[in-house]
């Protein structure tokens, strides 16, 4: 995987190039077909060329609307990764999307896309058929198609697709997540959802009774209900079976309580501090709950872990 993070590193691809753009958070059935449509577009070509996922760090809502931004699916990182292993892309450009960036007229981001791009330029440009872009939304496919007459590159609008009856969207999927509805983030999503965290050393009270557990920061990404769950973890070329919990700490940062997952998998052993961990939520178990002492917990986390084991 080659992650591009200026649009003049398109230059150094095979052209000519063929775009998929798009926010891409999720990487969702919709998203899928979009990047579908470019690698046929490519496929289908007598010249080749590079097939490349243009996306935007951060999300345009984090910037524009900071105050109304949701929860991510996909932190960047994340989504690179589920773009290698599940679509096998080769190629990514992540472009830094500033104020500045937005203030641009619709036209000349593409415009910039076309002049970057090596020898051959740009094949195919495949989007969603509802996607706008530019200062005020001014950009959208039929611009692109007729930037695309001028500059020789064919364009794809892909139509929303609906899986089971339902519109996939990013915003579905995180209110399915949120509700603890992991059967239809799945079904729209076309794998297991999972979230992006880095293990940070916590009060390593687990560790003192017999459960070491590993904390987490989530990138930004949506959380399900408050619990405990059976989980799957993986990270750096290994992967574990373990329960997690999802809930409140008493440390308090900033005046917001704060909401923490972790995890205790089954047979790991060392330290893993500052590593990343993918974390997929199978089953709930139950609600979170505060007990009486270091032994009562002790005997629950005992049996979470056998009902963490007899699901997984």
């Amino acid at each position: 995987m080659e992650l591009l993070r200026e649009i003049e590193d398109l230059g150094g691809l095979r052209g000519p190039l063929h775009l998929a753009i798009g926010v891409f958070d999720g990487v969702h059935h919709g998203h899928q077909a979009v990047i579908s449509a470019a690698r046929e577009t490519r496929d289908q070509s007598e010249s080749g060329g590079d097939l490349v996922v243009v996306t935007f760090d951060p999300h345009p809502v984090q910037v524009l609307s900071p105050q109304n931004a949701p929860r991510l699916l996909t932190a960047t990182t994340h989504k690179v990764q589920i773009l290698e292993r599940y679509l096998k892309i080769r190629h990514v450009l992540a472009v830094n999307f500033t104020r500045e960036f937005a203030e641009q007229p619709g036209g000349e981001f593409i415009e910039a896309l076309v002049e970057a791009a090596s020898e051959g330029g740009v094949g195919s440009i495949a989007v969603g058929e509802s996607w706008k872009f530019g200062k005020g939304r001014s950009g959208n496919v039929e611009l692109l198609r007729e930037l695309g007459e001028k500059h020789g590159f064919a364009v794809n609008g892909v139509e929303t697709v609906l899986v089971d009856g339902m519109k996939v969207s990013s915003t579905r999927i995180r209110e399915a997540v949120a509700a603890g509805d992991f059967e239809v983030a799945k079904t729209l999503l076309g794998r297991s959802y999972t979230v992006f965290g880095t293990v940070i050393e916590g009060r390593k009270l687990g560790r003192t009774i017999g459960f070491p557990t590993a904390n987490l920061t989530v990138h930004s990404e949506q959380l399900p209900p408050t619990g405990v769950y059976a989980v799957r973890a993986t990270g750096y070329g290994d992967s574990w079976d373990g329960v997690g919990n999802l809930g409140y700490r008493p440390t308090v940062e900033g005046g917001k309580v704060k909401r923490l997952l972790e995890v205790h998998l089954f047979g790991l052993e060392h330290e893993i501090y500052g590593e990343e961990l993918e974390i997929e939520f199978v089953s709930f178990l139950r609600a979170e709950q505060k007990f009486e002492g270091i032994e009562e917990l002790k005997t629950q986390i005992g049996r979470d872990v056998e009902a963490a084991k007899d699901c997984l």
